[in-house]
C-alpha cells in the first residue's frame, strides 16, 4: 500500500463487487518529482477463466512471467496520464499475479506499481488527470488520490465521471514557495544585523 486513502463518497466495496465483474481499484499518489500508482484488478469468480486466458496465451495452465509480464504491459498501455495537460510516460515498476486457483476462488488480485516523473513545477495549482480504459466492458472501477507524504504537496480537490474511469486531482504545490519565502526571510534578517551593526558603531565613537 502506497499510504492512506482518501477517501471518496459513494465508492464502490471492494470486498461486494458481483461474480461476473473485474474490480479495478486505483490508488494514485503524488510526490513533488513523481506520481505513484498502485492498480489492483480483481476478477470475479464468473470471468475468472476469461481473464486467466488474457494471460496464459499458450494456454497450458501456467502463467509464465513472461506472460505476466505481457498482460501487465497491456494493462499499461490502456491507461493515462497528464498532468496540466501534458502527457506523462508511466514504468511498471512491479507486479504481482495471484496462483491460478486463487483467481478462479475469485479471491486472487493482480497487483501492479507504476511510476511516472513529473517535470519540475512551479509553486501553486496543478491538475493531475487519470484515466483507464482496460478491458471496459466487463469491468467496474475506483480510484483514489492518497495522502501525499510529502509536505510539498497537498491534495484540494478530487472529481471522477460517473463509472470512475477517469480521475481528476486538484492539487497545489507548496514547498517551493515555502523554501522561497524562508530564504528571504534569512536574507532580509542578514542585512537588518549587518546594518544595526554599522550603524552602531558611529554611536559608540562618538560617546
Amino acid at each position: 500500500m502506497l499510504g492512506v486513502t482518501i477517501a471518496a463518497a459513494g465508492a464502490v466495496d471492494v470486498s461486494a463487487h458481483r461474480r461476473d465483474e473485474y474490480l479495478q481499484a486505483a490508488r494514485i499518489a503524488i510526490d513533488p518529482d513523481r506520481v505513484q500508482i498502485e492498480l489492483d484488478l480483481t476478477p470475479g469468480i464468473a470471468i475468472a477463466d476469461a481473464i486467466l486466458d488474457d494471460i496464459d496465451r499458450n494456454r497450458d495452465g501456467e502463467l509464465s512471467a513472461g506472460e505476466q509480464q505481457t498482460y501487465a504491459s497491456l494493462v499499461v498501455a490502456a491507461l493515462t496520464l497528464d498532468v496540466d495537460g501534458t502527457p506523462l510516460r508511466m514504468q511498471l515498476e512491479g507486479a504481482s499475479v495471484p496462483r491460478i486457483d486463487a483467481v478462479k476462488r475469485g479471491e486472487g488480485t493482480i497487483r501492479l506499481q507504476l511510476a511516472a516523473p513529473l517535470p519540475r513545477q512551479s509553486a501553486g495549482p496543478h491538475r493531475l488527470l487519470f484515466r483507464n480504459a482496460h478491458s471496459r466492458e466487463r469491468s467496474v472501477y475506483l480510484a483514489n488520490a492518497l495522502v501525499p507524504r510529502s509536505s510539498q504537496v497537498a491534495i484540494v480537490a478530487q472529481r471522477r465521471d460517473v463509472d470512475q474511469t477517469e480521475l481528476a486531482i486538484d492539487y497545489v504545490v507548496v514547498g517551493v514557495l515555502h523554501r522561497s519565502v524562508n530564504a528571504w526571510l534569512l536574507a532580509s534578517i542578514a542585512v537588518a544585523v549587518v546594518l544595526s551593526a554599522l550603524l552602531i558603531r558611529p554611536l559608540r565613537s562618538l560617546r
